[in-house]
Formats: structure tokens, sequence, C-alpha cells
């Protein structure tokens, strides 16, 4: 290889981003033209800026060891853009690294026959599903981030339309729906909204990147008819925690509008507790309340699952070390739990979960094999459950992080399971990431049978982004995925 000086690397990486910009208007028209949604291992590709796509495609030299550049992905987006596919989940990065590998160096001959099933199958998108009414009863930390992600996706095929929220009325009810808007706008964890954000006053609305959303101001379900406001055959989420058990939770299905509910907190009774990627398909069609668990419970399942598929869990240990909540006090007060009470910012916190016996609500082969606890710290977001368990057979580090690393790129838990092999990762690095939980291979134990392994998640976004995931799926919306 020819020694490169520093003109010529720069060079390189002004045509990187010149065909980066080139790539963005291609992967929007699949998107909100055909209803493909891409990826580069996982990440989307959708909304992202110029340096996005590039790390994005940087991030394959990390897991995969192989080097992917946009010279190599452009060609196929392109060819892609002009075969008429069908709605579909397309992963440029693996198409790419197979077509590197195997290619005969025709793009389209290439697509033609890897996505054979969705090509020229555009006229046939509206088969995809109807559109789905969503409501957030509640705007709080995960009901705003819902908000967000719904929002984002609109463009693009995901039939889930936002219509409105509910919330308490406080006061002057106009001032109310500005700090609502003003609280979707910015915030202090995860930014600002991607986009624009108006509020009508007159007709109670927020209207957010062109989606109209109606707020709904009312104390109980009881007082809500949805009907009145345009929205029926709706998919409540109950963001409040309040209600956790079907009684509770069915004073939503009476409301005129509703057909289904799904709680954003670990369900009680014969309440279905669902992580996505690992029993979704629990799921009957009758099914008309469901949890979405909890974000412990979500990031440590699929992790736990990979693990007794391949070598057996003969038991464990679950110790969550958990950001601070809304739940908790600022400074030293009365909290009916025991020691919430302390302060949140100026404390660890030790406390229950229920995340470890919630498991076998997912997995039932693990019940009874868990134990488990909490630290609540003082960080505002992101946190880690660190899993030491017994297993039925022997491994290293070394051969369990492959493993892991083989899920988060290539089994169906994927988007559940994410994968980093770096020493200099620290908790704000996984703001925004959208899987369940995120494997840190670098703080892996393993000693015979016994291994300790750390799980990062981001409690907010990424478990919200398992909620949406719920939704697509109790909304009938399914796509084809490539490769």
């Amino acid at each position: 290889m020819s020694q490169q000086t520093p003109d010529t690397v720069f060079e390189d990486w002004q045509g990187n981003e010149a065909l980066a910009e080139e790539m963005i208007p291609l992967l929007g028209k699949l998107y909100r033209q055909y209803n493909v949604v891409t990826s580069m291992f996982g990440r989307s590709l959708i909304n992202q800026s110029v340096i996005g796509i590039l790390k994005h495609h940087r991030f394959v030299k990390k897991v995969e060891g192989t080097e992917l550049s946009v010279r190599d992905t452009f060609p196929l987006i392109k060819a892609m853009s002009e075969l008429g596919l069908g709605p579909a989940h397309v992963d440029i990065g693996k198409l790419a690294v197979a077509f590197k590998n195997d290619g005969n160096g025709d793009p389209k001959a290439f697509l033609e026959k890897e996505l054979s099933d969705i090509v020229g199958k555009h006229d046939s998108s509206r088969g995809n599903g109807e559109p789905k009414d969503v409501v957030l009863y509640g705007f709080g930390r995960i009901g705003r981030l819902l908000a967000r992600i719904l929002i984002e996706k609109a463009g693009g095929g995901n039939l889930l339309r936002l219509r409105a929220i509910v919330v308490r009325g406080r006061g002057d009810l106009a001032a109310d729906l500005e700090k609502r808007a003003s609280l979707l706008r910015r915030d202090s964890v995860h930014g600002p909204f991607a986009g624009s954000i108006a509020a009508d006053t007159e007709n109670s609305t927020l209207i957010a990147n062109g989606n109209v959303i109606k707020v709904i101001y009312a104390n109980s379900p009881s007082e809500i008819d949805y009907t009145d406001y345009g929205i029926d055959n709706a998919l409540v989420v109950d963001n409040t925690g309040v209600w956790r058990d079907e009684d509770g939770l069915s004073q939503h299905l009476n409301c005129n509008g509703v057909a289904k509910v799904l709680l954003t907190a670990p369900g009680k009774g014969n309440v279905k507790n669902i992580v996505f990627g690992i029993n979704h398909g629990d799921i009957a069609d009758d099914d008309r309340i469901v949890s979405a668990a909890s974000c412990t419970t979500n990031a440590i399942v699929p992790v736990l699952k990979a693990l007794n598929d391949q070598y057996g869990i003969e038991h464990g240990h679950v110790e969550t070390v958990h950001a601070y909540t809304n739940d908790q006090n600022l400074i030293d007060n009365y909290h009916k739990g025991d020691r919430r009470g302390r302060s949140a910012p100026l404390n660890m916190v030790l406390t229950e979960t229920g995340a470890a016996k919630a498991v076998a609500k997912a997995l039932p082969e693990l019940s009874g094999k868990l134990t488990g606890n909490a630290i609540r710290v003082p960080t505002p977001n992101v946190s880690m459950a660190i899993l030491n368990l017994n297993l039925h057979r022997e491994c290293n580090a070394e051969e369990l992080n492959d493993y892991l690393r083989r899920m988060a790129l290539h089994s169906p838990m994927q988007k559940q399971i994410d994968y980093v092999d770096s020493a200099e990762v620290v908790s704000s690095d996984f703001v925004g990431n959208r899987h369940a939980g995120i494997v840190d291979a670098k703080a892996t134990i393993a000693d015979g049978k016994n291994v300790v392994l750390y799980v990062w998640y981001d409690n907010e976004f990424g478990y919200s982004c398992q909620v949406v995931r719920i939704l697509q799926h109790m909304s009938n919306v399914r796509f084809l995925s490539f490769p």
C-alpha cells in the first residue's frame, strides 16, 4: 500500500463527504416513497447527517473487522432507488460486505438477486397495513420520547400516527400547552427535538414536523370520548404507571375509540409482560391489554436468552446500577419506599428491583434461577446491569464475547443486543442508543462456568424504542428484512 500524504488523506475525506451528501436524498426517497428502511449493521441511516453516515460506515470496521466506505455502499443505494422496491428493512452494510466478497461487479444484478422478493413490488406497498391511531396517556419522560420516535418515523410507512396526548389540566391551559411544547422541544438529556414544534392554543394542538397532535386535558379515562376528536380504533399507551393490572387499565378500553392498551411499566396479574424480540409472538390478536415490562427487564432478557440458548444458565444474580428517576426526591423528604426519600443527586441508593423475577415472564425456563437488587446512582440517564451467572458449561471471555458479538450483528435479536469493545466508553456514550442493552466486551469476566457480564442500557430512549416495536407489532405492521 502506498504511503498517503496529509493532502491525499484530506482529499479522500472530502470525496467521502461528497458521496455521503449524494446518499441523503436517495435514502430519503427509499424511505418516504418506497417505505424502505435502511440501516448499517443495525444502525439507522434515516435522517442522518453526512457525518452520521460516515461514522456508521466506520462502525463496521470496529465490529465486523471489514473496512467499508461510502464508495462501497453508494452504488448499491443508487441501484436500490431505481428498482421500485416494496416495503422492507434493508441492511445496506451487510449487503455491501457481501457484495465486496461475492459480488459480480454489477450492483443492480446483485440486488435483483438479493432483494428479489421486493424488487418491482412498489405498487403493493399499501398492502403493508392500515394506519393506526396512537394516543399517549401521560406525557412524562417516556411519553415525550415516544412522541419523538413516532414523529420521526411518521414519514416512511411506519403506519403509526400519533393523534393525541392526554394530560391533566394545570390552570391556564394555553400556558400549559406552551410548556408541553417546550418540554418536547428541549431535553436536558437527549438534546433538542429534530425539527419544528408549534403550539396552537386555540385548537389545543401541537404541530410537530407536520404532525397535528391533539392535547386532551382529562383527570381520568372516563372523561374522554376519542371519537369526538376523529380518533378511532386507537392504541393507547399508558405512561403514567398509575394502573398496572387488567381492572385499572380496562378503564381505557371503556372509552369510545380505543382498541388496545399498552402499559410502559411491568404489568400485574394476568397482563402479559412483553420484551420485543423475545416473546412478542405471545401477543394474540385478541389481547387488548399488554405490558412492555420494565427498562431493566428489556435490557437483560435478550442477553440472558442468548446465553441460555448457547451455554445454559444454572443460576445467577442481577445487580442493576440505575440512573435516578422522577420517583426519587431531589433533597431528603418523605417517600413511601425504603431509602428512596434520600436525595437522589447526592447519594447512591440501594433499593429493590423486580427485574430478576420478571425475567421468568418472558423466559419461563429461567423461573426461580435469578435474584436481583438495584443501586440508584447520581446520573440522570443510562444504567448498567451486572449479570453474575453460573452456566451449565465452561467458556472463556474471548469465546463468550465473540458469540455475543455475532448475536448483536447477525441474530434475530440484533435490535435488542448491541456490542461495544472499547476500554474508554462511559455511561454518557450510550445516551440515545436504540438497543435494549449493550454488552461491554472489555468488562466481560469468564472463569469456567462462572461469568460476569456488564450490560449498558439507555433506560429512557432504548426502552422507548422497544415500546414502539411492540406498537408496530400490535398494529400488524410487518416488514421483510434483508439480508
